[in-house]
């Protein structure tokens, strides 16, 4: 099976110069775990809700968070987002995934096109939702 069949597709998106409230919004409002860094069709980076967690005061959502800790949104993307990016191409296997998941210490993979640009996002969760679909649609 294809990569394309199970990532997750339109992605949220940020810019690099976008604060990190703006990224703190998009986890809330989505539930997603992860965003793109792009510029255009161009990828940039990733963000986690761990990147953001690690740079944000751990007093927000707290009563004792004062104006300083809510400063700390204030920061830009671009300095926390990771760069080192290993990506997948929408027409590699899900079994290729697998291996670069197991190889690399990283929770989602950007999809790309065969023109490196952003296409979509893969994470363990949606290989994890593919097993169970395809083990439920066996067992009827």
């Amino acid at each position: 099976m294809k990569v394309s069949k199970i990532m997750s597709a339109p992605v949220v998106t940020v810019k690099m110069d976008d604060n990190l409230y703006r990224v703190h919004e998009i986890f809330q409002k989505h539930k997603f775990h992860h965003v793109l860094v792009v510029d255009g069709k161009t990828l940039l980076g990733v963000i986690s809700d761990r990147d953001l967690l690690k740079a944000v005061s751990a007093r927000i959502g707290s009563n004792s968070a004062d104006a300083r800790d809510m400063a700390s949104f204030q920061k830009k993307v671009y300095q926390i987002m990771s760069r080192n990016l290993i990506t997948i191409n929408l027409n590699d296997s899900v079994l290729q995934a697998v291996r670069l998941f197991n190889r690399h210490a990283i929770s989602c993979l950007p999809v790309v096109d065969d023109n490196k640009h952003w296409v979509g996002i893969l994470s363990w969760r949606d290989i994890f939702r593919q097993i169970e679909k395809m083990k439920d649609s066996r067992a009827c």
